[in-house]
């Protein structure tokens, strides 16, 4: 009999509590969400030489925030640095970085809070492709896109995760990928490290979750393509319903997405449905639909970042 008391109270704090939050859900879906204030705080952001890293650097220096810049190419960081600074901020630290070394990683981690302090929101943005059919892929390079791509985010937790925990603040984000969903032809090393990164990034937020830590947030960002060097060549077969995103509008929505401390980010919306549909569709029918939207062929004509002397 108590068992059953037990099993009933159960069930109602469950029901209670699920209704609760998707009430919350519905009314954040209709009225916008709060903003936090990132004046102040200290941003690391890796990859932050180029692209999509350098456009979150800018956008974050405009909202005061303490920029860390890390990347592997030290001309385009100290870019990046200067332009950060014309933006407005007010404090800008670049270094010179190899995300895909653990022990250097580790090495400029201790550096970054002797000279800067701890690190508050730490976006894992680095990344590279290969773009070759798998059995074309030299192991090397394989190794390489998993020591960036995911295991970079490994390292990168590891340094800064503690003082988060220690003071019960921090904004973890992991720049994933569509191919961190699904699978695309033509990207299979990628797929495997982005879907890697999504279910690492995933899981420290159960771990954060059940251990209580509320003032830690994670933001998953799983964007398609994006109009930058390193999709370059890629293409759209259907790009009325799957564009190729505009790096602006895709940072504008990943800036916004953390300030909103918004869970997951897909981009475009139609990534939603889709994932929807993979979740019940027959397999036929979701491979017809991954060749009405072109994407068996979307890598065909890639190049990629060119490496610059």
């Amino acid at each position: 009999m108590s068992f059953n008391l037990q099993s009933s109270k159960k069930l109602f704090i469950f029901l209670g509590k699920s209704l609760f939050s998707l009430l919350e859900a519905l009314i954040f879906a209709i009225l916008p969400k709060p903003r936090k204030n990132v004046a102040g705080e200290i941003v690391l952001i890796t990859g932050a030489g180029s692209g999509v890293g350098r456009l979150l650097a800018l956008r974050f220096a405009r909202l005061g925030s303490v920029l860390v810049l890390w990347d592997i190419n030290k001309n385009g960081n100290e870019e990046t640095r200067k332009m950060a600074r014309e933006a407005g901020a007010t404090r800008v630290h670049a270094y010179t970085c190899d995300c895909s070394r653990k022990e250097e990683v580790y090495r400029v981690a201790d550096q970054v809070k002797k000279e800067v302090g701890d690190v508050s929101i730490l976006i894992n943005n680095a990344g590279i492709v290969t773009g070759k059919n798998f059995l074309d892929c030299p192991d090397e390079l394989m190794e390489k896109t998993f020591d960036v791509n995911f295991k970079a985010h490994l390292w990168t937790y590891k340094a800064f995760l503690p003082a988060m925990i220690a003071n019960d603040h921090g904004h973890l984000v992991c720049i994933s990928s569509s191919a961190g969903l699904v699978g695309v032809n033509g990207l299979a090393d990628y797929c495997a490290s982005k879907f890697a990164a999504f279910g690492f990034a995933e899981s420290v937020l159960l771990e954060t979750f059940v251990q209580k830590r509320k003032g830690i947030k994670t933001t998953i960002v799983c964007p398609f393509f994006i109009k930058t060097e390193m999709f370059e060549g890629c293409t759209a077969g259907c790009p009325s319903l799957l564009p190729i995103l505009e790096p602006e509008y895709a940072v504008g929505k990943i800036v916004e997405a953390i300030l909103q401390e918004k869970t997951y980010l897909y981009m475009p919306k139609l990534l939603y449905f889709i994932m929807f549909l993979k979740s019940f569709l027959p397999l036929k029918t979701g491979l017809l639909l991954a060749d009405y939207l072109g994407m068996y062929r979307a890598m065909d004509g890639f190049i990629g970042k060119k490496k610059k002397l």
